[in-house]
């Protein structure tokens, strides 16, 4: 998935390296699903939203296809058990207080608290930021697709209607016949969109079976299936002989 949406924008390993600061070796390990020199499920997760966020995926929905493939999200951590230690502590008992050990324990807890606080609005704002991403519309020549689901109209001699819809969230790739870009990007689940173009219309899907496809009207069926990453053409329907 991450290789097809590579491809699709244009952009070899090495420019995606420079643009995350990520080294090429661990970019094509992690093309091939190999996730070993990542230093660990935390860092993986890190480096695939970097990663997803360069070649044009939605970062959210890859590491949550991520963790659905490799054992599911980590479990929180409750504050309780990250404080747990602190409570425990028998200090020994002095005659005066130890004022230099809780002047100790309070910056400790500060400084807690404040790095929670820190990669809370970092959080925050890299979901807004998605968010923006997402609602925001991609400058796209005339064929413009069209995310609701209006009532198809009557196609023209020699055009062709590409209806798509999301059962998961899929990454798709949508060119006309000239190899122009009708859309590219992250089909959100319970999406569908619909792109008209003349002549023929060539799609890349990175899950299979991740979505519905009807051209002209028609269901087309054994596209794929899930997971599987498939390229298609699609012409104009036939005119039958009177």
């Amino acid at each position: 998935m991450l290789t097809a949406a590579r491809q699709s924008a244009g952009l070899t390993v090495a420019q995606v390296s420079a643009a995350t600061n990520i080294r090429e070796t661990i970019i094509h390990r992690m093309e091939q699903d190999d996730y070993g020199q990542c230093g660990g499920d935390f860092y993986a997760r890190g480096h695939i939203r970097a990663v997803a966020q360069a070649v044009g995926l939605d970062p959210e929905s890859t590491v949550h296809l991520f963790d659905q493939q490799h054992g599911g999200a980590p479990e929180p951590v409750a504050a309780s058990a990250v404080f747990q230690a602190d409570r425990k502590i028998n200090l020994p008992e002095r005659r005066g207080p130890n004022w230099t050990a809780a002047l100790g324990v309070a910056l400790a807890i500060v400084m807690v608290f404040g790095l929670m606080r820190v990669l809370g609005d970092a959080s925050d704002q890299m979901r807004t930021a998605d968010v923006r991403a997402a609602s925001a519309k991609p400058s796209v020549p005339p064929n413009t697709p069209i995310t609701e689901t209006p009532r198809v109209r009557a196609a023209k001699k020699g055009m062709v209607t590409l209806r798509i819809k999301a059962i998961r969230s899929s990454y798709v790739n949508v060119r006309d016949a000239e190899g122009r870009k009708l859309f590219a990007g992250t089909l959100k689940a319970g999406k569908t969109s619909t792109w008209r173009s003349e002549g023929k219309v060539n799609v890349l899907i990175a899950d299979a079976g991740a979505v519905s496809v009807q051209v002209n009207g028609k269901k087309v069926t054994g596209l794929g299936d899930t997971g599987e990453t498939v390229r298609r053409s699609f012409g104009p329907p036939k005119t039958q002989a009177r």
